[in-house]
């Protein structure tokens, strides 16, 4: 049974705790004491109904004030499907935090409320989803009940959504009317709103495909730790522990190590210490080669063709998050990409992403927190990646404070 990895955004009050909360209530993934402790905070709050927020807000200035401070993980399963669930804060200052829960995500769920249409935190959201690149995204127009469950409503945020979708050449776009306290359209179909005759939001989650694309891409396969036992009966073992992120490999495949250029081919591959035959996109394994050659943790394994080319200059789309320092030309920082973490130095900003208008605004001196730019980096050793919009997986990065080993920006690599 795969996993989906699913991400909640939207403005505050807009219904994304009460959305996953009401997920795990209809598919019955809440354990008694759970429900028992969720009934109890609800009367403490003297509003009469169980608040099924209360599911995911778990901190507890996010239980005083109602609101999604931290990104909150569920894990939960149908008979169909395992899921992760990530929600993100809606607050625009928070925005660094929905950055982090999506860049992993497989599909975004952008919630509406009915009553006010796409607002300006709408645009910053599906900004970030389509540069993350997700490769699905649904719009759930949420608060239906308040709005009389109206069809003409529902088109109209539709049509909106929809010119704003094409602009951000969102492909994979589904639009659902909900009602997350009355459980309309969230896992059953809602009697309540007969016109609306697409799927339920369980449904389109259930049937999402997640592994859309990525093994039919070249495989990357970046080296995490290198296997050396060395005892009596493993003597002469040397194995390559990683995670495939796209593609496959098969035994017998010729491969090449990067950046050094050098080739081998497989003579083995494991999986928690069985041998297969082959491995796809997202599997953990063992590599073992026929030959021995000078590979550590850090080096990219790729096959004969479609080889990215190692480069010093590099391009990228930045989320700034840090609250302290602005990022400026000439700033010094760590690139963390898979498992390489290398030095380098911004050279110039191209320009930042108005996030309402999605102009691009030229002569910028520096970025502030939750700030979108593109800025062009030199690294210290040449890096082995994919442009960001050919290979997700290989081509997401992060920016670390050296000084204090803290992440200040998400970045998404492309060729300079």
């Amino acid at each position: 049974m795969d996993i989906l990895r699913f991400i909640t955004a939207g403005s505050v009050d807009n219904g994304k705790s009460t959305l996953i909360g009401r997920l795990l209530y209809d598919t019955k993934n809440i354990l008694a004491d759970q429900m028992n402790a969720i009934e109890k905070a609800s009367k403490s709050r003297n509003n009469g109904e169980v608040d099924l927020a209360l599911l995911t807000d778990g901190l507890r200035s996010e239980r005083e004030q109602g609101i999604t401070i931290d990104v909150a993980y569920k894990y939960f399963q149908t008979p169909n499907r395992k899921f992760i669930s990530i929600d993100a804060p809606g607050h625009t200052q928070y925005t660094r935090n929905m950055v982090t829960g999506a860049s992993n995500a497989d599909l975004a769920i952008i919630l509406i409320d009915a009553r006010l249409g796409v607002i300006e935190q709408t645009k910053r959201h599906s900004l970030i989803a389509a540069m993350l690149k997700i490769p699905y995204i649904v719009v759930a127009i949420n608060k239906m009940d308040l709005v009389d469950f109206s069809e003409d409503v529902y088109l109209n945020i539709a049509r909106e959504y929809k010119d704003l979708a094409e602009k951000l050449k969102i492909d994979n776009l589904r639009i659902i009317p909900v009602s997350a306290l009355g459980g309309d359209n969230v896992v059953d179909k809602s009697k309540n709103m007969p016109w609306y005759d697409g799927e339920p939001l369980l449904t389109v989650l259930e049937t999402a495909n997640v592994h859309r694309g990525t093994i039919d891409l070249a495989p990357r396969f970046p080296v995490q730790y290198v296997l050396r036992p060395q005892s009596a009966e493993l003597h002469d073992y040397r194995g390559y522990a990683g995670r495939l992120l796209s593609g496959q490999l098969k035994k017998g495949d010729r491969i090449t190590v990067l950046p050094s250029g050098l080739s081998s081919t497989i003579a083995r591959l494991e999986v928690y210490g069985e041998e297969v035959e082959e491995i796809l996109a997202s599997q953990s394994a063992t590599l073992l080669l026929t030959d021995d050659i000078d590979i550590s943790r850090g080096d990219l394994i790729v096959g004969e063709q479609d080889q990215p080319v190692p480069t010093q200059d590099i391009a990228s789309l930045v989320c700034w998050m840090d609250d302290r320092k602005e990022l400026k030309p000439g700033n010094k920082y760590l690139l963390q990409h898979g498992t390489t973490r290398v030095r380098c130095s911004v050279k110039q900003i191209d320009y930042r992403v108005d996030i309402n208008t999605y102009v691009q605004e030229d002569q910028v001196d520096s970025l502030k927190l939750n700030d979108v730019a593109k800025i062009i980096i030199r690294t210290a050793q040449p890096l082995a990646f994919d442009p960001y919009s050919i290979n997700r997986a290989n081509g997401g990065a992060i920016l670390i404070d050296e000084t204090s080993n803290v992440t200040v920006g998400a970045c998404m690599l492309e060729e300079a």
